[in-house]
């Protein structure tokens, strides 16, 4: 498979948020969002088997513990990602994977953490979620909208009643978008939405989610990668 990085940090946009984490980040993407941090993830990289990926993960941390599968997309590679998960599970590991959701997920392990990422309009990617996946959900998993604007919003927030997301899975997440060209001060100037307004917003709603912040680009500098 084609892997841009490998690297150890904290987990820092789901209820996992904090917690020290391996993240297993695969080269490419077929969506474009206006506003993404990662598009040095769109090509490049370099082929590992599988076993080198495995060996490389219990390096960084032996044993078990958090690993998130993240890319770009990387449900792209669903033939070598699929199996790659399953030997986490049976070797110990807590698995999440971070998805849009526009690749089928019917052949994700059960073990695995699904966070799905639904692309609100402004991100330019609205409407490329497979509703079919939402019949995929289990319990333990969670929805993710990152969000720019009041429209982005009112889609999340219309989008979590309609589908009654609260009950479907454990975490239904809010997050205020980042500009990708951050860089310098760690703090939410860097939002495309302020955090307290959209803040406020969920109050007055009663809006079934959490309200996530980016915990990593708080801690390091919003630019620098492998965090």
């Amino acid at each position: 498979m084609q892997i841009t990085e490998i690297y150890k940090s904290l987990q820092g946009e789901s209820t996992y948020a904090g917690l020290p984490c391996v993240f297993v980040r695969l080269t490419g993407c077929n969506l474009r969002c206006s506003w993404c941090d990662s598009e040095y993830t769109f090509q490049g990289g370099h082929k590992m088997a599988i076993d080198e990926v495995l060996a490389e993960v219990s390096g960084l941390s032996p044993g078990g513990g958090l690993v998130e599968i993240t890319g770009g997309e990387p449900m792209l590679q669903e033939r070598e990602v699929v199996p790659l998960m399953q030997h986490l599970l049976d070797e110990g590991y807590k698995v999440l994977l971070e998805t849009s959701g526009e690749r089928p997920l019917e052949r994700v392990p059960s073990g695995v953490i699904k966070i799905v990422d639904v692309k609100c309009p402004n991100s330019g990617e609205g409407e490329t979620f497979c509703m079919e996946n939402l019949e995929t959900l289990c319990p333990h998993d969670e929805v993710k909208f990152v969000l720019s604007s009041r429209a982005d919003y009112d889609f999340a927030r219309e989008f979590t009643n309609r589908h009654n997301l609260a009950e479907r899975v454990s975490a239904v997440l809010f997050s205020p978008a980042f500009r990708k060209d951050a860089t310098g001060a760690r703090d939410s100037s860097h939002c495309l939405l302020d955090p307290q307004e959209l803040a406020e917003w969920m109050l007055r709603d009663d809006v079934p989610a959490r309200l996530g912040l980016q915990l990593h680009k708080f801690i390091w500098d919003p630019a620098v990668k492998g965090v």
